[in-house]
């Protein structure tokens, strides 16, 4: 069995599908730069030159990776296409959205003999947006809980509570509020964050606000263990990885009350969720675990336990894989 997985790079869905590549035996990770989806014919091409029994890509593109009389699997990561969205994406992005994205998916479907999504909200959305009745089955994405782990210690400076935020700044993510966040946050609270996968500069001028610059996904465990809380005011998410990693390593959460989040974070048990865009209920969550060890503790260790038995890596892997023999056996 050759699985094959061409897929750009920058973002969560790579680094999950990286992931599979390191964990199911005889399945290729293809990587490109994502520049190259601004000329879709390009991605003819990749992986092409590969003898494969299936293909495994995100639903976005997959029409272009098919191979003839090869089953094409794809995975949503993700939903954007509908009119949710048009406020926090620019108007390039509105404008491919409305077009070639919307044609690509449709002729990646139409291609498609087996289709996943990494969230019940993500499958619901798209059978509900593109009166899809084909099967999707949910996989959830996995993080490695045993490099993701606990801080034994974690370093304090005087008082200062380290809330961290990590993933490509833009509007989806909800950065254009962290320094809203920050104004009405006291001196010794300071938010950290990452320029995210995609190295996109942005530059926050407020003294509750350090900005971490760019740091390899191989030293994230080292980021998330030195923080206190994890802020993520994110609009939609298919699943949430970063959330699931910051779980991982026993932090508590203050995130929007959307999409797939709350399949991940239970309120008030692991971290409180917020209305989407009001600082004032991100403030007030931040300040309430900030004030209160004993609680942070208590929602970090829960956030733990929830990974280890639900959102692992392992797990994850074992699921796709499973699918994969599935897909094959019927095959043949």
């Amino acid at each position: 069995m050759k699985i094959i997985s061409p897929i750009a790079s920058g973002n969560g869905a790579h680094v999950v599908h990286k992931m599979l590549a390191e964990n199911i035996k005889n399945y290729q990770l293809i990587s490109y730069h994502p520049y190259r989806t601004l000329f879709p014919p390009s991605l003819f091409s990749v992986g092409k030159n590969i003898k494969a029994d299936l293909v495994h890509t995100y639903a976005d593109y997959g029409y272009f990776h098919a191979h003839r009389n090869v089953p094409l699997f794809l995975t949503f990561h993700g939903f954007a296409l509908d009119n949710f969205m048009r406020p926090y994406l620019t108007r390039l992005q509105n404008l491919h959205r409305l077009t070639d994205l919307k044609l690509f998916t449709a002729l990646s479907l139409k291609r498609a003999d087996y289709i996943s999504a990494v969230s019940q909200y993500t499958a619901n959305k798209v059978k509900k947006e593109l009166n899809l009745n084909q099967e999707i089955k949910v996989i959830y994405n996995g993080v490695d809980h045993q490099r993701f782990i606990p801080s034994e210690k974690r370093i304090k400076q005087s008082n200062k509570i380290k809330v961290l935020f990590c993933g490509n700044l833009g509007l989806r993510k909800g950065t254009h509020w962290l320094p809203l966040i920050a104004e009405k946050l006291p001196k010794n609270i300071v938010i950290q964050y990452t320029s995210g996968l995609r190295n996109i500069p942005a530059s926050y001028s407020h003294s509750n606000l350090q900005c971490l610059g760019k740091v390899n996904y191989l030293d994230m465990h080292q980021i998330y263990q030195q923080a206190d809380i994890f802020l993520f005011p994110s609009v939609r998410e298919g699943f949430g990885l970063v959330i699931a990693e910051a779980m991982s390593c026993g932090l508590p959460v203050v995130s929007s009350n959307c999409s797939a989040i709350p399949e991940l974070v239970h309120h008030e048990r692991g971290g409180i969720l917020c209305e989407i865009g009001n600082i004032q209920q991100f403030v007030d969550g931040i300040k309430m675990l900030a004030e209160n060890p004993p609680l942070r503790k208590e929602y970090g260790e829960y956030n733990r336990e929830k990974v280890c038995q639900k959102f692992t890596l392992m797990r994850m892997a074992l699921e796709y894989r499973e699918y994969f023999d599935e897909a094959l056996s019927i095959r043949q």
